[in-house]
């Protein structure tokens, strides 16, 4: 994508975001009955695995079927633009760093690609709560759906996501760590340095998914209810726009970049 075509998707985004609100301010009336639930459908015997999310679902197939599309599409030059040559050069710093961190040369590739996979799913997850879109919020006789009066719904505010990620990570660092060390010096590893710190490393190994999924779930999920409260006060397009660019765009893209970091130290830390 050439910079002249960069400048007219934004000029093209900022003038879409503009008109959404002033179609939201005449035409809409916010409802905030069912803010913070969440729209679970159940099924069999229901319980903990009985129970699903349609739109964790829904977004997260759209936004990984996005990413290949795009992925598909993308041909890279053997003279880079300033945006190809700004992807590289970002890229390129999240090489060094997994250089850096993780000691076993074999493991570091498949490390980057897991950690840049997260980073691109959740970037994209990150960024639909700074875009105006539908919102559907569960009420006791069905469910609300509402155009623009919220931002797109983010798979990364669903807590589920985060942890099924956060544990994935945890899984594959300790899995690397049995391949490289092989499983005896593996399990030594808990006794280091004192074999009395054995319960504190168990305990920190699971403190990692518990504190790597809400970091990112209490990001995402606060700053969205934050600014959707402040939209039923003051209106759409009088704060909540400025608000959902740095929530939605802001922070999102720092909290994407803080997850595949971290996730990048969770595994070089094992090896």
């Amino acid at each position: 994508m050439t910079t002249d075509r960069v400048s007219k998707f934004i000029i093209f985004f900022f003038v879409l975001y503009v008109g959404l609100g002033l179609i939201n301010f005449f035409s809409f009336e916010m409802n905030m009955e069912g803010v913070g639930e969440r729209w679970i459908v159940y099924f069999g015997k229901g319980g903990f695995f009985g129970q699903l999310n349609p739109m964790t679902l829904i977004m997260s197939f759209a936004i990984m079927i996005t990413l290949v599309l795009i992925a598909r599409k993308i041909k890279f030059e053997r003279i880079p633009g300033r945006v190809q040559g700004a992807v590289e050069t970002f890229f390129d710093s999240f090489w060094q760093i997994t250089e850096e961190v993780v000691p076993d040369p074999e493991y570091r590739k498949p490390t980057f690609v897991i950690a840049m996979s997260l980073f691109l799913y959740i970037l994209v997850s990150n960024v639909l709560g700074g875009i105006p879109g539908i919102s559907v919020t569960p009420l006791a006789n069905g469910i609300n759906v509402q155009l623009f009066t919220d931002v797109w719904y983010s798979p990364t505010s669903d807590l589920n996501v985060n942890l099924a990620y956060a544990i994935m990570v945890l899984i594959i660092s300790h899995a690397f760590a049995i391949k490289s060390k092989g499983f005896v010096n593996w399990f030594k590893s808990f006794f280091e340095p004192n074999p009395i710190m054995f319960p504190m490393n168990i305990v920190s190994e699971i403190a990692k998914p518990i504190s790597h999924s809400f970091r990112l779930f209490g990001n995402i999920m606060g700053g969205g209810m934050l600014v959707l409260i402040l939209s039923s006060i003051v209106r759409y397009f009088v704060l909540p726009v400025f608000l959902w660019g740095i929530f939605g765009w802001f922070f999102g893209i720092i909290q994407a970049f803080v997850f595949s970091l971290l996730t990048i130290v969770y595994i070089g830390s094992m090896l």
